[in-house]
């Protein structure tokens, strides 16, 4: 049966970039832009602060292991739309609160969501795209990313400009979040789901060692760019940068990652998926140093695109080399995937903003971050000759 217009591959592409852009973008990075805020107002510390992002990624490695489940098979839209209801309230409710146990509560419970609708929107739109024969447009997908960081931290700097707390911050990132919840739902709120029509079950995942090995190296790199991706912001605050500067320096992230899809997926058709992955983790390792060790305003300018240039991206060859890996089972590969990512991104705020407490500056958490990407790259290199 031919695909009518309204199910054309562009619809479930564009649908993807919105839902990113509302639960990766704004709900799970938004805290980024909004962190400096917070310190001032509130006399958070960099452990307070890395605490609560690790809260927050605590919820993403939970809610990757409940996706990996099999509740969700024949309803995977149903509940992608309910996660990004959550997604939105929950980052409203973020500016509602001001006790530390509330914050890492509601965090902890973005993170779930957030990775849910990852999962399972990824599973919706793959599947129709591969269908489709349109592999090529997971880029338009993945670029919510940058869409949603852009439009977040534009959002930020004019709550600067008329001198708006740190709360109202988060009210708007969820009037954001609901702006691309109701896209999502025009865009495949109703369409046919091609993964709900499947009515086996996936197998469990083989214990291959080149899986091993790519879920291992995955997971590394989760904790090598969460450190920059996290902090970023408060290292320009520490350079002297005013507050327009440091939505400048995310606003540029933003835009960063909007074309670097696409960028890495050519990359990858010359180099195949796993050389591009360790070619990315060397890049980003380059910004990651340089964010510190450059100074002024440009070293963080500097760290800001090339972390915008490769992180999703890098995200994204990960995700795919995976689904190769495993055919029979796409959904538990990215999830199990997205867990060792998880595990890596509550260690890296945790130990960063650790370090950070005891040298006073950011300088030695960014260097050990630079070289945990570099291992990365190597481990995922070996996982080819695996």
């Amino acid at each position: 049966m031919q695909q009518s217009p309204s199910l054309s591959p562009y619809r479930y592409a564009l649908a993807g970039m919105a839902g990113m852009a509302a639960v990766m973008g704004i709900g799970r990075f938004v805290y980024t832009a909004i962190l400096p805020g917070m310190m001032e107002e509130l006399g958070l510390l960099p452990p307070d602060m890395g605490l609560i992002a690790s809260a927050n990624y605590l919820g993403y490695l939970v809610g990757a292991i409940l996706a990996a489940g099999k509740w969700a098979t024949g309803n995977e839209r149903r509940y992608m739309l309910a996660g990004l209801v959550a997604n939105a309230v929950l980052t409203g409710s973020m500016g509602v609160v001001d006790g530390m146990g509330m914050f890492l509560l509601i965090r902890f419970l973005g993170g779930v969501a957030t990775a849910v609708v990852m999962v399972l929107l990824a599973s919706i739109v793959f599947d129709h795209l591969a269908r489709a024969g349109r592999a090529d447009l997971q880029a338009v997908h993945f670029g919510g990313v940058g869409v949603g960081i852009a439009s977040s931290s534009a959002m930020i700097a004019v709550m600067i400009l008329i001198h708006a707390g740190w709360q109202a911050g988060w009210f708007a990132a969820a009037l954001l979040s609901i702006l691309g919840l109701a896209t999502v739902v025009l865009l495949i709120g109703r369409a046919p789901d091609g993964v709900a029509r499947r009515t086996a079950h996936e197998p469990p995942l083989a214990p291959t060692r080149p899986m091993a090995l790519l879920i291992l190296g995955y997971g590394l790199f989760g904790l090598g760019y969460i450190v920059t991706a996290t902090f970023l912001i408060a290292i320009v605050r520490e350079g002297g940068g005013s507050r327009l500067f440091e939505t400048v320096v995310w606003f540029a992230t933003g835009l960063a990652i909007i074309p670097s899809i696409w960028f890495w997926w050519k990359v990858s058709v010359r180099t195949g998926l796993r050389v591009a992955f360790a070619l990315g983790c060397l890049v980003e390792a380059v910004g990651v140093a340089a964010s510190v060790a450059a100074g002024d305003r440009i070293g963080p300018l500097v760290g800001g695109v090339l972390l915008g240039g490769t992180f999703v991206a890098v995200t994204a060859l990960g995700l795919q080399a995976g689904r190769m890996l495993a055919p029979n089972s796409p959904r538990r590969a990215l999830a199990y995937m997205t867990a060792a990512f998880g595990i890596g991104q509550i260690l890296g705020p945790l130990a960063a903003g650790l370090l950070v407490d005891w040298t006073g500056d950011y300088g030695l958490a960014s260097f050990a971050a630079t070289g945990v990407l570099l291992a990365s790259a190597l481990i995922m290199l070996a996982s080819r000759e695996a």
